[in-house]
């Protein structure tokens, strides 16, 4: 087995949060298969809801665009509605707000922890002073970084707040990594990205970045490999020498 690069010597390393730094996914994961089945179950669509349609449709995307991606396999359309519209509005908002309020729940009552290898791997980073950024599609990046008790690790955090604020497109676009780079002061090429999902990996690699590195949770190393990353590892632990 190769070597693995030394993160320390990049500009700058640029991680996505859930799957990544924290298990967050897997709350994800529950949170949409709850509200899919039920939506499924309501409208009579089919075929049923299962896990591979988290990784194709909504995985490392913003909320919305999941939803319509997903519904869209189902020859589903609906309105796009607005982010403010109630949870009970059968709109591809309404339906991300829906799941969203899943999330918020289970977060909030059973909280979150980093990944050991990703707190590990942080610290030798800081020791080198290596610049490092959040770039996620979650609009709930800032609440789940403070539960975890990594919020002040990141002088950058994009999230999909910004994302939406700025008309960033979602992954697989580079704009949100291309974006972060940017607010770091450093150039994607010169600078490493890390990622768990399809989209995020194909976004990075979209995006220029001189490395990408797929974490494998479950979408499978040579799907990652696929999309664009330079290297698979099952921990980031990997990378603490």
């Amino acid at each position: 087995m190769d070597a693995l690069p030394d993160l320390t010597a990049y500009d700058a390393v640029l991680f996505d949060l859930d799957g990544v730094l924290t298990p967050t996914a897997e709350v994800h994961m529950h949170a949409w298969q709850t509200m899919f089945e039920e939506l499924f179950a309501a409208w009579g669509i089919t075929p049923p809801y299962t896990e591979r349609d988290y990784f194709d449709h909504l995985d490392g995307k913003k909320r919305y665009d999941g939803v319509a991606s997903l519904l869209r396999s189902r020859d589903v359309e609906v309105p796009w509605g607005d982010p403010s519209d109630p949870v009970t509005a059968d709109t591809v908002c309404g339906i991300g707000n829906r799941k969203n309020a899943v999330f918020e729940r289970v977060l909030r009552a059973d909280g979150i922890n980093a990944y050991p290898g990703s707190l590990r791997l942080l610290d030798v980073l800081a020791e080198a002073r290596t610049p490092v950024a959040v770039v996620s599609s979650s609009k709930n990046a800032e609440e789940v970084l403070a539960a975890a008790g990594i919020r002040d690790r990141f002088a950058v955090v994009m999230d999909g707040v910004i994302a939406e604020r700025d008309h960033l497109a979602s992954k697989p676009a580079p704009d949100v990594f291309v974006e972060a780079a940017r607010m770091l002061g450093v150039e994607p090429a010169g600078s490493a990205a890390v990622e768990d999902a399809i989209s995020g990996v194909r976004s990075a690699a979209a995006g220029g970045f001189g490395l990408v590195v797929g974490v494998d949770r479950g979408v499978g190393v040579q799907d990652l490999v696929d999309a664009g990353a330079h290297v698979v590892v099952k921990d980031l632990e990997e990378f603490v020498r």
